[in-house]
């Protein structure tokens, strides 16, 4: 699967993407709200190497695409979904120094045209932690709205944390493409 948009390019990993994949997904900053967090070059050249594997998303599987800038290809991030039901969760991880320009909204407005199109889906959900307010706004920001809020569901890095659902329905998609927001990861 690959998309385009006005300045990115989502396709697959490649091997040579490790040492950029390395560096964002271990900084501390980026990775306080995920669960996975590559201790060494080498987890994210694995991480790789598995994606690799998958010619196109399997029922139940995370199947990860990259996120490049569709100027010079540098990797700027990182976007996956599983689906499962008609139904796909998402998650979005851009560098630190690549947020706060509308990348990942660009990136997800491409993903759910396909996923809500093409793929039929029936609804995208994705999980946050209520401490991550930037990524709560860019969901909010597609059109996405609060379904669940569980207290201290999710032991993360350690931790119990809450966890935060939001949803879309394919029937909503149409204009929900959202008005200005910050730029985080999601789970």
């Amino acid at each position: 699967m690959e998309l385009v948009t006005a300045r990115l390019r989502l396709d697959a990993l490649r091997r040579d993407d490790a040492a950029a994949l390395f560096a964002y997904r271990a900084d501390p900053e980026v990775c306080r709200y995920q669960r996975w967090r590559p201790a060494a070059l080498a987890d994210a050249e694995r991480f790789i190497d598995d994606q690799s594997a998958m010619a196109a998303p399997a029922h139940g599987q995370w199947f990860q695409r990259a996120i490049r800038s569709r100027d010079d290809g540098a990797l700027i991030g990182d976007l996956g979904f599983c689906v499962a039901d008609a139904q796909a969760e998402f998650g979005i991880t851009l560098a630190p120094g690549t947020q706060g320009r509308g990348f990942a909204r660009e990136a997800l407005h491409a993903l759910f045209g396909r996923l809500f199109g093409e793929a039929g889906m029936h609804r995208v959900h994705a999980s946050v932690d209520p401490r991550n307010a930037p990524s709560m706004a860019l969901l909010q920001a597609m059109g996405m709205r609060k379904e669940a809020h569980f207290r201290e569901s999710l032991l993360l890095h350690g931790a119990w944390v809450d966890d935060i659902v939001f949803g879309l329905l394919a029937s909503e998609w149409p204009g929900a493409a959202g008005k200005g927001a910050g730029i985080a990861a999601s789970r």
